[in-house]
């Protein structure tokens, strides 16, 4: 599922909010039939929990805490260390190379899909693992695809219910600060990670607030959404012909989609961790390109056949 600050935010108008809180609804359904007794949750990060002077392109988190930004959980979640270890040694054997965090620290885009899916942040175990899809340079998406295949082999191997989730947007575009671009007080956050003042991160929210008023109003200068490209990646997805994305380029994905479409690669580790124990078949299709929310917004429920 896609996630988006500006749902915990001022600004969207209530008919879309009710109509995307109405398909997390459907999914929420999905996940409480299901009764997952373990989250797998891949997911990017916005420059809260890793930096410029350390990004790795994958990490997973023995042990994890939300930083709290758009109103979203502070504080510990309940991630079973052992199995986040014994996950990392086997995507490690897979020949996949990961990083691991006894201290990692997430944001919305990890948080926000667990209290929408389950109310609240902490209801279930999870392993947190993020993918890198904003700090230039990036891998290929096959290497996304190989994670997430190297994560489901070892998820096969447990006796328990497992939900696995990707959290990213589809097409989007939104102001993010680049090493380029970035003002010496934004640098050194992005770089070093230097935390943000509360007077820093409310500015931080209004700029998010007044940004979506502007793209939503066509008087802005962010890339379109491309609902065109968001329904030919989901077509895939829901295809289960996750090698044909193989083939799709960073520059390709950042022109078509914008600068943070990157963040579909949580999609393909999410899909093959499934696929890896067999077909799939989707079973719930949400999207709505949203400018309100300055996203491609869309949400997958699949299950193995």
């Amino acid at each position: 599922m896609s996630h988006s600050p500006l749902l915990n935010l001022p600004g969207p108008s209530r008919g879309l909010l009710d109509e995307v809180e109405g398909a997390i609804a459907d999914a929420r359904h999905f996940v409480a039939d299901y009764d997952p007794e373990l989250v797998v949750v891949f997911a990017p990060d916005h420059y809260n929990g890793f930096f410029y002077k350390t990004m790795p392109p994958f990490c997973i988190g023995t042990r994890a805490s939300g930083v709290g930004d758009y109103g979203t959980h502070a504080g510990p979640l309940d991630v079973p260390e052992r199995l986040a270890t014994e996950c990392a040694q086997a995507v490690l054997d897979a020949g996949v190379d990961v990083a691991v965090s006894a201290c990692m620290d997430v944001d919305h885009g990890t948080v926000q899909p667990l209290e929408k899916l389950f109310g609240k942040a902490t209801a279930r175990p999870v392993i947190p693992v993020f993918i890198n899809a904003i700090g230039l340079p990036l891998g290929p998406l096959d290497r996304c695809r190989a994670l997430g295949t190297a994560v489901g082999g070892y998820l096969a191997t447990l006796d328990k219910r497992v939900l696995v989730l990707g959290s990213g947007g589809l097409s989007h575009s939104p102001p993010v600060p680049t090493p380029t671009t970035a003002p010496p007080p934004v640098l050194e956050r992005i770089v070093h990670g230097r935390p943000m003042t509360p007077e820093q991160r409310q500015a931080r929210q209004a700029a998010v607030i007044d940004a979506a008023k502007s793209f939503a109003a066509g008087d802005s200068g962010l890339q379109p959404l491309n609902p065109v490209w968001d329904r030919r990646f989901l077509e895939i997805i829901d295809g289960g012909r996750l090698a044909e994305l193989d083939q799709w380029s960073n520059s390709f994905v950042a022109h078509e989609g914008g600068s943070s479409a990157q963040e579909i690669r949580t999609w393909v580790a999410a899909f093959a961790a499934l696929a890896s124990a067999g077909p799939y078949a989707t079973v719930g299709r949400y999207y709505r390109p949203a400018a309100e929310l300055i996203a491609g917004f869309a949400i997958r429920t699949a299950v193995l056949t």
